[in-house]
């Protein structure tokens, strides 16, 4: 049995923490129901520590790896693929507030906001404090990336980049061994405290709905950014969708942008992109452009203020898109780096309290994501191609 669960993906990982959850709170005792939780909040203390240092890992050597490549295309691919990532969040708020209201009736809210301050009670705690808040360590990496893409080779030498690469690959082995092996105990804890709260089947039965919507909001976007990248270049975008279906479904399985960067060069090379332009486009954008990520984080979180009766609007989602769109470079390569890059910033929409990392909003936000991270991973790589179809037009 550990074998099996062992070579399964995190995604059936995690709906098997969800329905353990589930059955734990519906069915077990309070005492056993409270030191799941106990484990949880203590994964989650945990997760709290490390968030600002793998901001500081991954952002920083995102900015820096910037420098690697061509002024001009480097600085056109960086547009487009960061404009894109912003109209993708933006359309996603625009969709999601218009029909999710529908999906979610008068009643289901009702109960979910009569559940409120019924979370169970961990046994104990432990508070972790961050070596670094989140704010200084998003400046910080600003910082040394910007500096080192601009100073290394000229007025810097190599020490400095090599030692922020070790601490990236040891910021790496922390997610890919204890954070997301944990991921489902955390979700699982949620779903027991939900349970016991009486939140659960009320959420529940809104939320494939919401799945539903974001997987089509994907699936739309792909084929307007290949339409686009068609009518620029003259080649039919109904081929360049044919050819991308390998790097797809190799993105659905892998649940990585940097695992997928071998298919998608092969899924270039068949669109006809220049050696030179594929080559340095899409690794460039398996770590910048993240519209399939922005979708869903942004169509969660709208999905989870409405559930939660928290205020959101366009003037208020915008600048978190803004500052997401630059905070995901680079973000981690392992399923859901994106979300975890995310959290620090969800109080820009759910507000100080509410948008607590370590709190129960933020885990169903990770729940929400990550259940749906495979699918926004292959929007992200499917648009890197797109991208790539345009530089090379623009280049020639």
């Amino acid at each position: 049995m550990k074998k099996i669960y062992s070579r399964l993906g995190l995604v059936p990982k995690l709906i098997i923490a969800i329905v353990l959850g589930v059955l734990i709170g519906q069915f077990l005792p309070e005492e056993i129901c409270r030191l799941v939780v106990t484990m949880s909040g203590i994964f989650s203390s945990f997760l709290k520590f490390v968030i600002p240092l793998m901001i500081l890992a991954y952002v920083t050597m995102g900015i820096a790896d910037l420098s690697k490549g061509a002024g001009k295309l480097l600085l056109i691919t960086v547009a487009i693929a960061y404009g894109s990532t912003l109209i993708a969040g933006t359309a996603s708020y625009i969709v999601s507030s218009g029909l999710f209201p529908h999906f979610m009736s008068a009643d289901a809210l009702e109960k979910i906001a009569q559940t409120a301050g019924t979370s169970l009670t961990p046994y104990f705690s432990i508070s972790i404090a961050p070596v670094l808040d989140t704010l200084s360590a998003v400046i910080l990496a600003f910082i040394l990336g910007l500096c080192m893409a601009t100073m290394r080779g000229k007025e810097l030498g190599d020490t400095l980049y090599n030692g922020i690469s070790d601490f990236s690959a040891i910021i790496d082995r922390v997610l890919h061994t204890a954070i997301i092996p944990l991921l489902p105990l955390y979700i699982c804890g949620t779903f027991v405290d939900m349970t016991k709260s009486g939140k659960t089947f009320a959420i529940l039965s809104i939320l494939w709905k919401v799945f539903l919507v974001v997987i089509l909001m994907h699936l739309i976007y792909i084929a307007i950014q290949f339409t686009a990248a068609g009518l620029i270049s003259h080649k039919n975008p109904l081929v360049l969708l044919k050819n991308q279906i390998p790097g797809y479904t190799t993105a659905l399985g892998t649940q990585s942008s940097a695992a997928t960067i071998p298919v998608n060069l092969e899924c270039a090379k068949a669109d006809g992109i220049s050696e030179e332009i594929r080559n340095f486009v899409v690794p460039l954008c398996a770590n910048i452009h993240m519209a399939g990520s922005m979708i869903t984080i942004t169509a969660c979180a709208t999905a989870v203020c409405l559930m939660n009766q928290l205020p959101v609007s366009l003037m208020t989602v915008i600048p978190f898109i803004l500052t997401l769109g630059i905070a995901m470079v680079a973000s981690p390569g392992a399923p859901g780096g994106s979300i975890m890059t995310a959290l620090p910033f969800l109080y820009m929409i759910f507000g100080t309290e509410a948008g607590d990392p370590n709190g129960p909003i933020c885990a169903i936000m990770v729940a929400l994501y990550i259940t749906q991270d495979s699918f926004g991973t292959a929007c992200n790589v499917s648009g890197d191609n797109a991208i790539g179809v345009i530089v090379d037009t623009i280049n020639k």
